[in-house]
């Protein structure tokens, strides 16, 4: 059981401000003068601006991974927005620790504040500065940030808002295999699975990698170094869940697999990896 963090009392250092987005960096910079015109330079931190554009479950997943270790009482605002201007809520999550989200109501949000533990969410108020209907981050995400940095409670931004809940894919677990979806292709084109890293078997050696009809053998190792070059492996990710990889080159271009593709990790009849399958690809 995760025990919530709570941010330190008597400390001077102002919140930090962190913008994850899909936005590209000319869009990222009118947010972040908006953020400077009022807070101190140097509270605003870019965590990406590349994420993947209108992929909900990759930015997700993203959006959590980045901000889920910065300090109790950062303010994170998350930007995927293909439904900018529509029916989508705008809002901002109090969480238990202090910080806040702030962003579209469209899933973009709901992983970290699972993490971080929902304490309070607004719909904001419309922005009384517009310029159209395409660029909330600017006119009404990256204001509202600003104003919880500087202390503003959430109560006066908004209405009180049921946040909606949008679950990463489940993967299901078999008697020797899981049943899969890849959550992430970073860049080096390893592909991260939702699979937790524990489901893997000890004695598994090598594994069946099965996306669409391809099926390929790939080596259970534990570091990269381990797998020869050019070869297919398994490994556990950083994030704590299985990563099929290439040593040196591309598991993405080498399964032709993208992030939200199912797939299939076997397991059953794993054993030692016989010399002359090591290097089969």
């Amino acid at each position: 059981m995760s025990v919530a963090r709570r941010a330190p009392k008597g400390s001077r250092r102002p919140p930090l401000v962190t913008l994850s987005t899909d936005l590209g960096w000319a869009y990222a910079a009118q947010m972040k003068a908006v953020l400077y015109a009022s807070l101190p330079r140097g509270s605003v931190v870019d965590l990406a601006h590349d994420l993947p554009a209108h992929n909900l479950v990759a930015s997700s997943f993203l959006f959590r991974e980045m901000a889920a270790r910065f300090p109790a009482g950062t303010v994170h605002v998350g930007v995927v927005d293909p439904g900018v201007g529509g029916k989508r809520a705008p809002v901002a999550v109090r969480c238990r620790d202090g910080s806040f989200l702030v962003g579209p109501d469209n899933g973009l949000l709901a992983p970290l504040a699972e993490r971080l533990h929902v304490d309070k969410v607004v719909r904001l108020r419309p922005a009384k500065k517009r310029v159209g209907a395409t660029f909330d981050g600017r006119d009404l995400f990256a204001p509202s940030a600003a104003q919880l940095a500087a202390g503003r409670s959430i109560e006066t931004l908004g209405t009180p808002h049921a946040l909606r809940r949008v679950d990463l894919p489940t993967p299901r677990r078999g008697s020797g295999s899981a049943e899969a979806t890849v959550l992430w292709v970073d860049p080096f084109g390893n592909l991260i699975t939702n699979v937790p890293s524990d489901w893997l078997p000890a004695r598994a050696h090598e594994l069946g990698i099965l996306i669409g009809t391809t099926r390929r053998s790939a080596r259970a190792v534990r570091a990269y170094e381990e797998l020869p070059h050019g070869a297919l492996g398994v490994l556990p990710s950083s994030s704590g869940l299985l990563e099929i990889a290439v040593r040196e080159s591309s598991a993405a271009e080498l399964l032709d697999a993208s992030a939200g593709d199912p797939l299939r990790v076997e397991w059953s009849r794993a054993g030692p990896l016989s010399p002359s399958r090591a290097h089969r690809r």
